[in-house]
């Protein structure tokens, strides 16, 4: 079981380690520091972390770091846990680890067009496995795990703002995703409902021509008893989970809505349920994947 972080991100004086796998997103992890006005370190030789804790330590005109450290320092990364355990023994500090499913790797180095650092003359395939299998008892160590599969660059970047920076907020991005079931459910979905049961605005002739985005079609959707208790489930059970969810160290969670051409009732429910999660501080967004489809 992930063990519970500590809690340091929110100190005035914030020492983090980060690292991670090779086209993760740990380069736009740490201009995002750079920018909350953390001094950054990139690829910091894993041997000088213990000096700069020492020197952190002893008052210098530094309140919050990161240190990017990363498979660049080949076999000497291997070194990180034990220095870890040892810098967390004498100064407070957070340790994140950035990763992305081989996928997203794979999908990565190929539009950059570089080879991976531990590829050794073969494939990327092979280099991520050696780089998952080297980094593993890093991984264990980490307070905080992100999963940039899913962010886009401008998703990450505030994802992380408000992780280290807002109070106010909290760590998880959430999806709200509408489809068509006549298209098929979203492969990435974590929850799907189905929200078929609710009456179809398309047989309304006014209303037809009109997505769940216009707030006639939101009214005829909610004007039924069904449609409020439908909402008042939901969201009750979304703000159970996610909350657990966190705690797991899950930084992206995906809700599907379908209904059966992804046009009216489930974009009409995803915005509803996602302006409600919002409501309680959550950080969410919409995206409807059928809406401009064509119905048959």
């Amino acid at each position: 079981m992930k063990r519970t972080p500590r809690n340091r991100t929110r100190d005035a004086h914030q020492l983090v380690l980060l690292t991670g796998l090779s086209g993760s997103g740990k380069g736009s992890v740490l201009n995002t520091f750079e920018d909350l006005g953390f001094y950054c370190v990139d690829n910091l030789p894993v041997a000088l972390i213990p000096k700069f804790g020492e020197l952190y330590a002893e008052g210098v005109e530094i309140e919050r770091a990161a240190l990017l450290v990363d498979a660049r320092e080949g076999e000497q990364i291997e070194k990180l846990p034990g220095i870890y355990r040892q810098l967390i023994s004498e100064h407070p500090a957070t340790l994140v680890f950035i990763e992305a499913s081989d996928e997203a790797l794979m999908r990565r180095f190929s539009e950059t067009r570089r080879p991976h650092p531990l590829g050794r003359g073969g494939s990327v395939a092979e280099g991520i496995r050696e780089e998952r299998r080297r980094m593993a008892p890093i991984r264990r160590l980490a307070d905080v795990v992100i999963d940039t599969t899913k962010f886009n660059v401008h998703e990450l970047r505030q994802f992380i703002i408000d992780r280290f920076q807002k109070p106010g907020r909290r760590p998880l991005l959430v999806s709200l995703v509408s489809f068509g079931y006549r298209y098929g459910i979203p492969a990435d979905a974590d929850l799907v409902f189905d929200v078929r049961f609710l009456p179809n605005p398309f047989f309304v002739p006014r209303l037809r021509p009109f997505s769940g985005k216009d707030p006639r079609v939101t009214r005829y959707i909610r004007s039924f008893p069904q449609t409020g208790e439908f909402l008042r489930r939901v969201e009750s059970l979304l703000l159970y989970l996610i909350p657990h969810y966190i705690q797991e160290g899950k930084s992206y969670l995906t809700v599907a809505l379908g209904c059966t051409g992804g046009r009216h009732r489930s974009v009409a429910m995803a915005e509803v349920i996602s302006r409600a999660i919002k409501k309680k501080g959550y950080s969410a967004k919409v995206v409807h994947r059928d809406l401009d489809k064509t119905a048959s």
